[in-house]
């Protein structure tokens, strides 16, 4: 549910003050609530350094749940590597990353609380995730076992020195071989499950690849230099290049699937213990590789 403050006395930074005002919440939470928009003072949004004032109206509209019970669950993993200090799994979509208000159980983190115990320092309901994909998005991420493995990999990932890279379907033929996509990225102000180009939202840099040409569509790979919520998605469809079968940012008329054609294929990052660069791929998932090759057979590819 919605809260609503309305200041009398309290004031100076914006997370400061909302973990003031509501107990259940720390500093932090009350950061990413605002940095994901779900925080609006006034009517509109800030940033969490926003110097509250008296008479200001706060309201949060999306407040993670007090409790979820969060339970190990026996679900079969795609473990493409593991030792003592991290974990690379192949998610397969449909699966959400960890739990949340319309997703409190059968989560990747269900599964890998039961396979193995987990770093605590990105909280209580995201114990060892280091970064996020959507659910409907299939492929490759690390997983921290214990707290200096999650503290080296999240450093890792604010310098930019991971590898990233996806494989998508997006509709149109793109001319360019490559090219960059620099556009900063926020809270679309007109449909709050949306992520949008924004003026004052976060940098966000995706560097695109074209790998095969059909008539209507186009195979390319994405690098992400930064890794803001639904970045390919967005960065595609502004270019005007959205993903085919894409519920929230593509046309209508589509490839059907099991949501985007979106994979993440490639991970790259230096072990947080021995510092060896490591590299891991993942195959396509059947229902990508069904779809190319009905593109292909049908002879609309390039020569």
């Amino acid at each position: 549910m919605p809260k609503q403050f309305k200041i009398t006395t309290e004031t100076g930074r914006l997370d400061k003050v909302i973990s003031q005002l509501d107990s259940t919440m720390s500093r932090s939470q009350a950061k990413k609530l605002i940095e994901d928009g779900d925080v609006t003072v006034n009517g509109g949004t800030e940033k969490p350094k926003y110097e509250v004032k008296v008479a200001d109206t706060i309201l949060i509209h999306d407040v993670q749940p007090k409790r979820i019970d969060l339970t190990p669950e026996n679900i079969p993993l795609d473990i493409v590597y593991e030792d003592n200090d991290v974990i690379v799994v192949n998610k397969p979509q449909g699966m959400v990353v960890h739990p949340s208000a319309g997703h409190p159980d059968h989560t990747l983190v269900n599964a890998l609380l039961y396979h193995s115990p987990l770093s605590s320092i990105n909280g209580e309901y995201r114990p060892g995730i280091v970064h996020r994909i959507d659910k409907d998005t299939s492929g490759l991420l690390m997983v921290a076992k214990n707290n200096q493995a999650h503290q080296e990999l999240s450093t890792q990932l604010k310098a930019q020195k991971n590898l990233r890279q996806y494989v998508a379907l997006v509709h149109g033929v793109i001319k360019e071989d490559s090219g960059v996509i620099n556009a900063p990225i926020g809270r679309s102000p007109r449909d709050r499950k949306k992520q949008a180009i924004v003026a004052d939202g976060r940098p966000a840099i995706t560097h695109f690849t074209v790998v095969e040409r059909f008539k209507h569509y186009t195979l390319v790979n994405c690098r992400l230099e930064t890794g803001r919520t639904h970045q390919i998605r967005v960065h595609m469809q502004y270019i005007g290049h959205p993903l085919v079968g894409d519920p929230l940012y593509g046309p209508k008329k589509t490839i059907k699937g099991h949501g985007q054609f979106l994979h993440a294929q490639e991970l790259g990052f230096e072990h947080p213990k021995t510092h060896e660069l490591m590299i891991f791929t993942a195959p396509l998932p059947p229902i990508f590789e069904k779809t190319l090759t009905a593109l292909r057979s049908t002879d609309l590819s390039e020569p």
